[in-house]
């Protein structure tokens, strides 16, 4: 019998367009894992005012964003998943999934299982777990195969926000830089409200100290914020970095509540007051390059760095179609009983 692979991103809209942007923003925002207000609540926010207001302004930035091939994003997952295939071989079938737009997540499982497979492992394009994309995920995928009558046998793989496999690619990347001539590193991870990360917690552990999130424990296992810092670690710990060389910090945040901290933007006002010039920033949180790391990171934080009084922030870019990345995929996929 042959195996099912699922790899799985969050999702890019179908075109640059307003129609398409507000289309998918719509669907991504209405998830209850991802903004987890009462159904009522969720709806009037995102059909009321985030859509009408913002589809206009977020579709300029994804024509900012958008190749002539199409999202970056797409089309670096598609590559990693043909990749993956070939690298596994004929004893499997490997599918790609959206889990907003398209490949849908329910066409991809649809495809697995006309395939004949007796299982599927789920690959998140996520290292880091969080409820709003991994945990999204998980439960879209349970959701469909839970309306079969035979029920494939599922792996849900979790997270791999510190393994040595991928860590290792992000240093290949990073080794393309001079990193003594600049003078802070960022490692700069997507946020999510506190409020999630506090509704996560089983063991009232969440900001119970300044120091809750710097090492990974049994009580924290699952905590986003303290997957990002396992991952910064990770990687200052073969840079070499002294604490006063970096910073891990977090970006995109919607709205006026507390989300998690220090906010990327005023890490670079900090770093400008202090006469930083150069800064070299890591998105770890994100395997291939997208909004957030071209427009947001490489284009908006490098105008305002450089209104701050700084010169260059340089990004270094996401894994996106290494080869090494799917060879990492793969080996992570083996070590989950693939």
């Amino acid at each position: 019998m042959k195996t099912g692979i699922l790899i799985a991103n969050l999702g890019t809209p179908d075109q640059p367009t307003r129609m398409a942007v507000g289309s998918y923003l719509r669907q991504f925002l209405t998830d209850g894992r991802v903004i987890d207000y009462p159904w009522l609540a969720r709806q009037l926010l995102v059909r009321g005012i985030i859509i009408p207001f913002r589809a206009g302004n977020s579709t300029k930035l994804y024509q900012r964003l958008w190749t002539p091939e199409g999202s970056p994003l797409k089309i670096y997952a598609e590559r990693v998943a043909e990749g993956v295939q070939q690298l596994l071989g004929d004893d499997y079938v490997v599918e790609l999934g959206m889990r907003y737009k398209n490949p849908s997540i329910p066409s991809a499982i649809a495809r697995l299982l006309k395939a004949k497979v007796d299982r599927i492992i789920v690959f998140p394009m996520f290292p880091q777990y969080a409820s709003a994309s991994t945990g999204s995920l998980h439960e879209e995928v349970m959701r469909i195969v839970s309306k079969e009558q035979t029920i494939p046998g599922l792996v849900l793989i979790r997270d791999y926000y510190d393994h040595p496999a991928m860590i290792d690619v992000i240093l290949d990347h990073a080794a393309k830089f001079d990193i003594a001539s600049y003078d802070h590193v960022l490692f700069s991870y997507h946020g999510i409200p506190v409020r999630q990360l506090r509704k996560a917690d089983q063991e009232s552990h969440c900001k119970q100290g300044p120091d809750c999130c710097q090492q990974i424990t049994a009580k924290n296992q699952g905590c986003y914020s303290a997957q990002c810092y396992g991952t910064t670690r990770a990687l200052v710990a073969k840079l070499g970095l002294d604490n006063s060389d970096y910073t891990t910090c977090f970006q995109s945040r919607l709205g006026k509540e507390t989300w998690t901290e220090p906010y990327t933007s005023d890490v670079l006002k900090e770093r400008a007051g202090k006469g930083d010039k150069r800064i070299l920033v890591f998105s770890p949180a994100f395997v291939a390059d997208c909004l957030e790391t071209i427009v947001e990171v490489d284009y908006e934080y490098q105008e305002e760095f450089v209104e701050m009084g700084g010169e260059k922030l340089t990004l270094v870019p996401s894994l996106n179609d290494d080869s090494a990345w799917m060879n990492c995929i793969v080996q992570i996929i083996k070590e989950h009983g693939g």
